[in-house]
């Protein structure tokens, strides 16, 4: 009896030991499951791009942000991008020659700590670089939506709170990354431990502009329902694509840009 006394006592203190051991892991090592910035930085000459530019752009402190931006021909708006939480901004070129080719106007960039921007990433850091763009971008004088994928999600809503854009569309976006954090870890007190939580459900209802939701059902990144806690959240619903089957990063083969350009289309006209 008293061995299996100690057995016990031995594997509850072992237990205890190794519960401490992942609550260190995840509160010392967030940033590194949070964020993957990685390269490399394509050059627009290794693009199809025509018409973009790089740019740089000042943050406070003297930082600075660098991206590629192109003016959108007459009549169609410029779109505000921001990327996910991984590579850099680059990496989504394709996107933005979709862009240039159909005469929208784009800017796109790292935020500080990923490739192309240097500096540490952080949710201060990250929201801060998001005000920068857009006021940048809006000072062109250009009409202006927003599209913000993924962790892009974050800091698009809450520029979008702030400011006043025509348009916010938002590609498999999260309601919090609390609780994308929580899916993956429910046994720790994620809540307590998480630095970067980027409360989307509180910034989207101050949205005035019109928000798009799209969402795919298979998303083993960003399970579907939060998109959809997003859009039911959201005060101006401009329209919700779920796409049965679709993981993470599948919306751009489906069709997403053609969804984001009657969406941008419509609202536009309808200014």
């Amino acid at each position: 009896m008293k061995l299996v006394r100690r057995i016990a006592i031995g594997a509850v203190a072992l237990i205890v030991v190794l519960y401490a051991g992942a609550l260190a892991v995840l509160y010392f090592g967030q940033r590194t499951f949070q964020y993957f910035p990685s390269g490399p930085v394509l050059a627009l000459a290794d693009t199809k791009l025509s018409g973009a530019s790089a740019v740089m752009i000042p943050i406070a402190d003297n930082a600075v942000i660098n991206g590629w931006y192109e003016a959108p021909k007459p009549g169609q708006p410029l779109i505000v991008y921001y990327h996910g939480n991984a590579e850099n901004f680059t990496k989504e070129h394709e996107r933005y020659e979709a862009m240039e080719a159909d005469g929208f106007g784009f800017l796109a960039f790292d935020y500080r700590g990923f490739p192309a921007s240097p500096g540490e990433i952080t949710q201060a850091n990250v929201l801060a670089d998001a005000l920068a763009a857009y006021d940048w971008a809006k000072a062109k004088g250009f009409a202006t939506v927003i599209w913000g994928r993924s962790l892009g999600s974050g800091p698009a809503t809450y520029a979008a709170s702030q400011r006043h854009p025509d348009a916010l569309l938002l590609e498999t976006p999260f309601d919090s990354a609390l609780a994308v954090a929580l899916d993956r870890y429910p046994i720790f007190p994620v809540g307590l431990l998480m630095h970067d939580q980027f409360p989307v459900d509180q910034w989207i209802v101050k949205v005035s502009a019109p928000v798009f939701v799209a969402h795919g059902t298979a998303d083993k990144t960003i399970a579907e329902y939060h998109g959809q806690r997003v859009y039911d959240l959201a005060p101006d619903k401009g329209g919700i694509w779920i796409v049965p089957g679709a993981d993470h990063d599948d919306l751009w083969a489906d069709g997403i840009w053609a969804k984001a350009k009657a969406f941008f289309d419509g609202v536009e006209a309808g200014k």
